[in-house]
């Protein structure tokens, strides 16, 4: 893979969404992820909410077996996703806010007030080999509290930028890009890696990936989405097909 080739790491959190609004076994989120890793994905994120309102122990179990690619394994910073991580070392651990009441992962993590706890928390995660990325805003403060307490990797919460779009709200849109386009070069002066991701479609991931800073995007939620009318490869590969173009 050349230096420059932006990677595409695919969340299949909603596949269980799907197969827990009946219960059973049906669609398999490790059926999905293999399918994602086919079309290729070159890493599969999940992530085990307190709740269990869609991966399960039992999916996190599976997809270290089965996979041959990268898994990004997201969770809170409490002590019970701790040991579940190391208890299976997954290649990367990306610390995110969770909220029992939220539907989906709003806003970056707080780690400028909390940086002590959290430097605490990662320091074992990183002795045992995970590679530890924390979600955040695109904010000089929660980049620099990052930096300090050990993180090699940060995600940039791309969701205001995304909304923005969406909702027809152009000015704004273009200043949350800013400030993704400018923090992607700071966190990269600081020696982290970046990542960015949630909210991401066709329509809004080219000025994302065409920044160089960025080395992977997370996308899941929109991929599942649009798997249901074109089916997973084909939604895969045009994800694909934009980041290349962005990035060339």
């Amino acid at each position: 893979m050349s230096g420059n080739k932006l990677r595409l790491g695919v969340n299949i959190d909603h596949v269980a969404t799907v197969r827990n609004a009946r219960g059973g076994a049906y669609p398999d989120p490790l059926r999905a992820a293999k399918l994602a890793e086919e079309a290729g994905a070159d890493g599969i994120t999940a992530h085990l909410r307190e709740d269990r309102r869609h991966i399960s122990d039992a999916d996190i179990d599976g997809l270290m077996e089965v996979l041959s690619v990268p898994l990004n394994f997201e969770m809170a910073a409490t002590e019970e996703m701790q040991k579940i991580a190391l208890r299976h070392k997954p290649h990367a651990v990306c610390i995110v806010p969770e909220k029992r009441e939220e539907r989906t992962t709003e806003g970056g993590l707080e780690v400028a007030r909390e940086e002590n706890r959290l430097a605490h928390y990662i320091a074992p995660l990183r002795e045992a080999g995970c590679r530890v990325s924390i979600f955040i805003a695109a904010d000089r403060a929660q980049i620099e509290a990052a930096h300090r307490i050990g993180a090699e990797v940060i995600e940039l919460h791309t969701g205001a930028y995304c909304d923005a779009h969406a909702e027809g709200r152009f000015e704004e849109r273009d200043r949350e890009l800013e400030s993704l386009r400018e923090m992607s070069a700071f966190a990269k002066s600081l020696g982290l890696e970046v990542h960015a991701g949630h909210g991401l479609t066709y329509e809004t991931v080219k000025p994302i990936a065409a920044f160089p800073e960025v080395m992977e995007l997370n996308i899941g939620h929109f991929l599942i989405g649009e798997a249901i009318f074109r089916g997973m490869t084909p939604a895969i590969h045009e994800m694909r097909r934009l980041m290349d173009e962005a990035r060339a």
